[in-house]
């Protein structure tokens, strides 16, 4: 190649054929945007900055959406051993899956439109109004979150939808029908004897939850003294040990290599659900024992809390008192909780009304 025909070369590809030093990529032409922005620039003779050059190519943030963001806030709640409160939240963002049919949606587009919609749609599905009403609070809290982080402006979906506590079905049982039940004999049905005994541990622990109950360990009765925290709220309670307790655990003492201090969960321990199944386990024996006494009330674990609050009520324990044996972050739920429970007071106000007719 002649140095004619190697200059033209160059020439053609942009650059230099003086020295092969100075062959370089040709600098590109500016982004369609740029001119655009450089022309508007000009056109409206306007001062500009660097940063007014390069604001504009800057993307905006992702738009963030409701399933993984929830996940965001589930994850959490675990990372800060809040594990009840993180099944409530799973549970609720399980259902409103299936109600969306897996269809995720942007946290911009929730609006009251959309939660009427859910609202109707639990309610077609037969679903009561309190638990309706506790899907809602789940994702109004979630969705006050992503207000909060800024990621939304708050459009108040949840202003037409029902969020409060109605009265529920009378779930305490009274003082005799506690007796009644601790002094049945189960020797030969050993499966509901077992679930009479962990319903009785309950109440004798001021109510505590089965989840409380199943990972209580050895270590968390010391000197006389049980300590735990609620798995629910994080919340440390501190129980007198009584006689009645150490009978249970006495009877009841599992294997000698177990952590535990009732013999509910087995090792291995990973399974988050093996709880579950035997919590469900344990409430359908206590509906066998409710049908043993003619029971009218569904006997499952919650009564046993329903029961020691309502008892503790009838003897006049002040609110204060029952609201922190319970491990209730406050006496307004304390009250809400206590609402339902007895009517015995109104009862007799009416009966002795009536008479007087």
């Amino acid at each position: 190649m002649n140095r004619n025909t190697a200059v033209n070369e160059a020439k053609h590809r942009g650059v230099s054929a003086r020295s092969p030093r100075c062959f370089r990529t040709p600098t590109p032409a500016p982004p369609k945007q740029t001119h655009q922005t450089m022309t508007n620039i000009k056109s409206k003779r306007l001062k500009y900055t660097v940063l007014s050059l390069i604001s504009p190519f800057h993307q905006a943030p992702q738009e963030q959406s409701l399933f993984p963001f929830m996940t965001g806030i589930i994850t959490h709640l675990r990372q800060m051993g809040k594990q009840r409160t993180a099944e409530t939240y799973h549970a609720t963002l399980r259902s409103f899956m299936h109600f969306r049919r897996n269809k995720d949606v942007p946290l911009t587009d929730i609006d009251s439109d959309l939660m009427l919609t859910y609202e109707a749609w639990l309610h077609n599905r037969g679903v009561s109004k309190n638990s309706s009403s506790f899907y809602l609070r789940i994702l109004r809290a979630v969705y006050n979150r992503a207000v909060e982080k800024e990621q939304i402006t708050n459009r108040h979906p949840f202003k037409h939808v029902y969020t409060g506590v109605d009265k529920t079905v009378k779930r305490a049982v009274p003082f005799r029908i506690i007796k009644q039940i601790k002094q049945l004999d189960l020797s030969q049905n050993p499966v509901c004897d077992f679930a009479r005994d962990i319903f009785l541990f309950s109440f004798y622990t001021r109510g505590m939850s089965f989840i409380d109950m199943a990972h209580l360990r050895k270590t968390n009765l010391r000197y006389g003294i049980l300590t735990y925290r609620r798995r629910k709220t994080g919340q440390q309670l501190l129980i007198k040990w009584e006689k009645c307790m150490q009978e249970i655990v006495d009877k009841h003492p599992g294997t000698p290599d177990s952590p535990y201090l009732l013999p509910i969960l087995s090792l291995p321990h990973d399974n988050p659900n093996q709880y579950k199944n035997i919590l469900s386990r344990t409430n359908r024996h206590l509906k066998e024992i409710a049908r043993l006494i003619n029971l009218p009330v569904p006997l499952t674990l919650y009564v046993a809390r329903h029961s020691w609050a309502s008892i503790a009520r009838s003897k006049h324990i002040p609110l204060s008192v029952i609201s922190e044996g319970m491990g209730h972050d406050s006496e307004r739920t304390t009250r809400i909780y206590l609402a339902s429970l007895d009517t015995a007071v109104v009862d007799r106000a009416n009966s002795m009304i009536l008479k007087g007719l």
